[in-house]
């Protein structure tokens, strides 16, 4: 009996230890995550792309006139406004040129007037009686032919400054002068080889091309009113805001986008040609849109979802409708309201109905919350 007592009270010793044990078990776990609150902002509604800074105008300067290039008056590189002077071609032989169509005119203005001069006494003489009628007309032919010539020297003698003229070569916008073709002392051909290329960039236009479909809501939105354009240099954190001025007439059939631009005023020229920027493009402003941290939002085989932390600390799993905007953050247009926590880190530590343990709640929310 004594045997069959101590047996006894093992094994309810052995049976109370495993019931303990499997309670142990069987007592859920809680999951370390942090979370943020869902908010309602008022936000814009945005399309960002990669676009290129092209020139407000080119000009490529050529000369309109064969000769020596005597002197440059530029340095490369350089910004020149419209009217300053960039090169000197020998002046000597159109200035030549001027003086001797000078010199015709000249001679030939005299040999006119006095052909009228004479014209003037055979119209007297003719009304007495003392010339023929023929004569006169012959003395009249001669001063009026003497008159073209007269017109045609002035002609040359315009020409021949104008010829001059073009040996100096001033700048026709404001700009940054390029590479410099050709040096002082060479031989210059007329209308052959570009000497210097002057790039505008005050204002200057970024280009960025969106996808088609975008194209009824820009228009909808263009026709209510001017639609900004910010564009980031890399590694830059202030934006360059312009105006979107222009939308091609139509759309790229091999990458089915639509080429834009937008025009910036560029003040600090920090935009250059052939930089690329990261574009956006402002649509218009969505009030009281619902917002959440980008990181919170997960993709699975059903969609888009989230993790909602209820009141008792337990976890929900939520199909939701996502868009990302700026500064790592989504608007959640379905599946989510104002005021709801969300997990934005732990997720993958985590299922449905699964108690949670929030860590550093105010610094994730801080951290999260948009600006």
């Amino acid at each position: 009996m004594k045997r069959l007592s101590v047996c006894l009270a093992v094994l309810i010793f052995l049976s109370s230890c495993s019931a303990d044990n499997k309670a142990k078990q069987q007592k859920p776990k809680t999951v370390p995550v942090t979370v943020a609150v869902a908010a309602e902002k008022d936000v814009p509604v945005q399309l960002t792309e990669v676009g290129n800074v092209e020139p407000y105008s080119t000009v490529a300067v050529n000369s309109r006139v064969a000769g020596q290039l005597m002197q440059v008056h530029f340095k490369e590189g350089q910004a020149v406004n419209k009217g300053d002077r960039l090169l000197t071609i020998d002046t000597r032989p159109f200035e030549a040129a001027l003086k001797q169509s000078e010199a015709a005119l000249a001679r030939d203005t005299a040999q006119m007037e006095n052909a009228l001069q004479q014209s003037r006494r055979y119209e007297q003489l003719l009304a007495k009686g003392y010339v023929s009628k023929a004569d006169y007309d012959q003395i009249r032919a001669n001063a009026d032919a003497l008159q073209a010539v007269v017109n045609a020297g002035k002609s040359a003698v315009e020409n021949a400054r104008l010829q001059l003229s073009y040996c100096y070569i001033d700048s026709p916008v404001n700009g940054i002068t390029g590479s410099l073709q050709l040096n002082q002392g060479n031989l210059i051909k007329e209308n052959d080889k570009t000497i210097v290329t002057i790039n505008q960039v005050q204002p200057i236009f970024v280009a960025f091309a969106l996808p088609e479909q975008h194209l009824p809501e820009i228009k909808k939105y263009m026709a209510s009113g001017k639609l900004t354009v910010a564009a980031v240099v890399a590694n830059e954190v202030a934006a360059e805001v312009g105006a979107l001025t222009f939308i091609d007439n139509a759309i790229d059939r091999g990458t089915g986008t639509i080429r834009m631009k937008g025009t910036f005023e560029n003040k600090n020229k920090k935009l250059w040609p052939g930089q690329f920027v990261n574009v956006t493009l402002k649509l218009t402003v969505q009030q009281k849109a619902v917002t959440a941290p980008s990181r919170a939002v997960l993709t699975g085989q059903q969609g888009q979802y989230l993790f909602v932390v209820k009141q008792d600390s337990m976890v929900e799993m939520r199909q939701v409708t996502a868009r990302g905007i700026a500064d790592g953050v989504s608007v959640i247009d379905k599946g989510l309201v104002s005021g709801e926590r969300v997990v934005t880190d732990g997720q993958l530590r985590i299922v449905p109905g699964v108690t949670v343990d929030i860590k550093d709640d105010s610094k994730a929310q801080g951290k999260e919350q948009p600006k």
